[in-house]
């Protein structure tokens, strides 16, 4: 497949004579990794300004019909110099120098619009940055771009918002990227940046990543913090990479763990988190693992996409892993109800004082007053509105996945199950069935696995390209692992993505003529 390359030509003065000389640069951007932008960086091979201006060239070129992209950091370019000259200084990388990352529009960035897709958002700019983007700051990262995303992160199903309209899946422009983290997925996906950032109440890491041939980490609730980001339901949330590769996911989960004292989930990850997660990148990692598949969440499936799950199962053993199939939970089908409960109203009138603190926008009532160009969006305002707490079971408190009874016992059953039979990890399709075409992304939302355990066990849950179906299509298989077992993950989804190698870009020419 070729390669889309993006030229930059620098104009150099020459030492002596002040002779002027033209020194053409290529950059080949399709499905660079952070390794090799820093051996670049190391050889002299290109600048992080260079890469940064032809992550924007690629963008200016190639977003138009897919609509990823929401805002461009005027400030990118400058800061990739910054990077330049200090790496020039010191000769020392941060752990990501120079790197381009995508950021979701619901978390705070100082000096660009943090919208959540909304009207009502629309002139919000942060003063500080959400503790998450300062951690990757430190770390050398250059904020890129924002992405679209479904508004208020109400829809798994589309990435549509009121601020930039409906992000379209760069692999087949008539399917969904799914949502609410289609902009981000669409991005990364399209090589217009290095990484990228999503957050997924039930779904939105996940689908997308596997809706766009990502890799998505949900991980841990309590590991990473959510400060500074809008809430969909805080109880659930989670912000998480998105890339192409586990070793750059890796890489970025592992600059954003750490304890919030704002944020009081991440102190139950207290001396359970690890300073290096990159060690648990091995190729080896499934020799000797013990795997369970998890049927009877996907007893209806598409053929497609059964026929690359059935093959993925092929494709563990060989890499010397040992899958028990099928694996029941006790009471799975009763202990997964009753499980949603609703805190938007809480939660975000919680972020509207906290951050946003305009007189005119502090109920979620005012939202809807200010209105929105999705019809979708207002529908679930208007009921967010009027409802709140467990949807079926208003007696019961909601409560975090560490002090409610219902995600403790959900939890359990699979913990416990996973302790008797010895698995390292519980796998699924991240979904069903085919992404769904965007003109019918309500009646083709179907078999979306993402929102049945891990968001309300607050187990991490992995997903890894797992092959294509017919019309280019995508699908991901998902690793679902024990609390703060992030590093069993790693190890058992890069030595299958190294073992398999399923994720390709998509094909992209000028503005998709």
């Amino acid at each position: 497949m070729s390669r889309i390359l993006a030229f930059i030509s620098l104009l150099i003065l020459g030492i002596s004579g002040c002779q002027q000389a033209e020194k053409s640069i290529s950059i080949e951007l399709s499905e660079l990794t952070i390794s090799e932008i820093h051996h670049a960086y190391q050889e002299g091979t290109f600048s992080a300004e260079e890469l940064t201006k032809a992550y924007l060239d690629r963008i200016a070129a190639l977003d138009g019909p897919i609509n990823s992209i929401t805002v461009i950091n005027p400030d990118a370019i400058a800061k990739a110099k910054e990077l330049d000259q200090e790496f020039a200084t010191s000769g020392i990388l941060r752990p990501l120098h120079g790197i381009p990352i995508i950021v979701k529009d619901n978390i705070n960035t100082v000096g660009l619009p943090t919208t959540a897709g909304s009207i009502a958002l629309k002139d919000f700019i942060p003063e500080e940055n959400a503790p998450i983007i300062s951690r990757l700051i430190d770390a050398g990262a250059i904020i890129l771009a924002k992405s679209n995303m479904a508004e208020w992160a109400f829809s798994p199903m589309h990435s549509e918002s009121s601020t930039h309209g409906t992000t379209h899946n760069p692999y087949n422009l008539d399917f969904v990227p799914a949502g609410s983290s289609g902009g981000t997925g669409a991005a990364v996906a399209a090589n217009f940046g290095t990484v990228g950032l999503g957050t997924d109440t039930g779904n939105s890491i996940r689908g997308p990543s596997s809706h766009n041939s990502l890799v998505g980490f949900r991980t841990t609730l309590g590991l990473i913090s959510r400060t500074g980001i809008v809430p969909l339901y805080l109880r659930n949330d989670v912000v998480g990479p998105m890339c192409r590769t586990v070793e750059d996911a890796t890489r970025v989960m592992e600059v954003m763990v750490g304890i919030d004292p704002k944020d009081p989930i991440t102190q139950y990850s207290e001396g359970k988190t690890q300073t290096n997660y990159q060690q648990f990148l091995d190729k080896n990692g499934l020799k000797g693992a013990r795997i369970g598949v998890l049927r009877e969440i996907s007893e209806e499936i598409d053929p497609e996409v059964k026929v690359l799950f059935e093959q993925s199962l092929v494709d563990l053993q060989n890499l010397g892993a040992t899958v028990i199939d099928p694996i029941v939970v006790p009471n799975f089908a009763t202990l997964r109800q009753n499980q949603w409960c609703a805190t938007f109203r809480e939660d975000l009138e919680t972020f509207l004082a906290d951050f946003v603190k305009n007189d005119t926008i502090q109920t979620v009532e005012d939202i809807i007053r200010i209105g929105s160009k999705s019809q979708f969006a207002l529908d679930r305002l208007e009921m967010m509105a009027n409802n709140s707490g467990r949807w079926r079971l208003e007696e019961e408190t909601c409560g975090n996945v560490y002090e409610d009874p219902r995600r403790i016992a959900f939890r359990e059953a699979i913990e416990n199950l996973m302790d008797s039979l010895q698995l390292d990890a519980i796998v699924y399709p991240s979904w069903n069935f085919k992404p769904a075409r965007i003109d019918h992304f309500q009646e083709e939302y179907r078999g979306d696995n993402n929102q049945i355990i891990s968001p309300h066990t607050g187990q991490p849950a992995f997903t890894v390209p797992m092959g294509f179906t017919n019309g280019n299509l995508p699908a991901g298989i998902q690793f679902l692992g024990r609390m703060y077992a992030e590093p069993t993950l790693i190890k058992l989804a890069y030595a299958y993505e190294q073992g398999t190698m399923h994720r390709r870009p998509p094909v992209l020419t000028m503005n998709q003529e």
